[in-house]
C-alpha cells in the first residue's frame, strides 16, 4: 500500500491515520485553488523572512546615516533610505519579526479565550450562556480599534502592551463562533453516551466539544489575521504601538508621511508590506473556508 493509498483509507485503523488523512485533503483541496496557494506562499515567505532576517537584511534596523538621508531606492539601497539614512528594505524585512509576533501572540491569547468562553456558554446554557454573552456583547457594541486605542491609553503605549489590547478586543468574536458551534452539537448522541458513562462536564468541553469547534475557528482566526495587522499598524502609526527605533511597519508609515509627495517610498514600502501580507492571510483564510464548508464535502 503506497502512502497515499494509506492516507485516503476510506476506514482508518488509528486515530493518527485519520488526522493524517485529513490533513492530506485539507492539503490537496488547497492546491487546488490559485488564490490560497499565493497566500500560503506569502505567509510562509512573512514566516522565512522573520526566522532568517538577520541574514537577509544588509544593513542594520536602526542604524543611522545621515549622509545618505532620503536617497531613492538604487541597488545600494533597494527600497531607498528614510530621513535618518536607514535603509527601508532592512527596517521592512525586521519589521516582519514584528508583525509575526503580534500576529503569533494576539493568536495565542485571544483564539483560546473566545474558544473556552463559547463553549463553556454553550454547553452550560441558562444564567451561564446569559452572563458570559452579555459580557462579550458589550465588547462587540463597540468598534475594535476603538477598545483597542483605549486600553493602550489606559496600559500606556508600546508593543507589548498594545497586543494586549488587540487581544482583548478580538476574543469576543471568537467566544460566539464557539457558543453557535457547541448549541448544535450539545444535544448530540455522542455527548449524551459520554456523559452516561460519567464524564464531567469539564472534560466533555475539552475533549469532546472543543475539537469540533477547531475547524471554524481556525478559518475565522485566519480572517482576522488582515484586520490584527492593520490595528496593530494603525496603533503604531498614532504612537501607541512599537515605540522607535523599532522598525513596526505603521510607524514607519507615519514618520514617512511628511515626505510623501517628494520622496514616496519612506511610506510607500512598508504600506506595500502591510497590504500584501494582509492580502496573503485573506487569501489563505478564504481557501479554508472552502476546504472547511461542509457543503463542500465530497466535491
Amino acid at each position: 500500500m503506497s502512502a497515499r493509498d494509506w492516507l485516503l483509507e476510506d476506514s482508518p485503523h488509528s486515530r493518527l491515520q485519520a488526522n493524517a488523512g485529513r490533513a492530506y485533503r485539507v492539503f490537496t483541496a488547497l492546491l487546488r485553488n490559485p488564490l490560497s496557494v499565493l497566500g500560503g506562499i506569502i505567509i510562509l515567505v512573512l514566516v522565512l523572512t522573520a526566522i532568517f532576517a538577520p541574514w537577509l537584511a544588509p544593513y542594520s534596523a536602526i542604524g543611522q546615516d545621515l549622509a545618505n538621508r532620503l536617497a531613492p531606492p538604487s541597488s545600494a539601497n533597494l527600497m531607498g533610505t528614510d530621513e535618518l539614512g536607514r535603509d527601508i528594505f532592512s527596517r521592512v524585512i525586521w519589521g516582519s519579526q514584528i508583525t509575526l509576533t503580534i500576529v503569533g501572540l494576539v493568536a495565542l491569547i485571544s483564539a483560546p479565550l473566545g474558544l473556552l468562553v463559547g463553549a463553556v456558554a454553550g454547553y452550560f446554557g441558562g444564567w451561564t450562556d446569559r452572563l458570559l454573552m452579555g459580557f462579550t456583547d458589550i465588547f462587540l457594541s463597540m468598534p475594535k480599534l476603538i477598545l483597542a486605542l483605549a486600553f493602550v491609553a489606559a496600559l500606556g503605549p508600546g508593543i507589548n502592551n498594545a497586543i494586549i489590547a488587540i487581544a482583548i478586543t478580538s476574543w469576543p468574536a471568537y467566544a460566539r463562533i464557539a457558543r453557535a458551534e457547541t448549541m448544535t452539537i450539545r444535544n448530540a448522541e455522542f455527548i449524551a453516551a459520554v456523559q452516561l458513562q460519567g464524564a464531567s462536564p469539564l472534560r466533555v468541553i475539552v475533549r469532546h466539544v472543543l475539537p469540533l469547534c477547531t475547524s471554524s475557528m481556525i478559518i475565522r482566526v485566519t480572517l482576522d489575521m488582515a484586520g490584527v495587522i492593520l490595528t496593530a499598524a494603525g496603533l503604531g502609526f498614532i504612537g501607541l504601538g512599537a515605540q522607535p527605533p523599532l522598525p513596526e511597519w505603521g510607524a514607519m508609515i507615519s514618520r514617512g508621511r511628511v515626505f510623501i509627495l517628494d520622496q514616496w517610498w519612506v511610506a510607500t514600502m512598508p504600506g506595500f508590506a502591510i497590504i500584501i501580507v494582509s492580502l496573503g492571510f485573506c487569501f489563505l483564510g478564504d481557501g479554508l473556508r472552502d476546504v472547511f464548508d461542509p457543503k463542500n464535502e465530497g466535491k
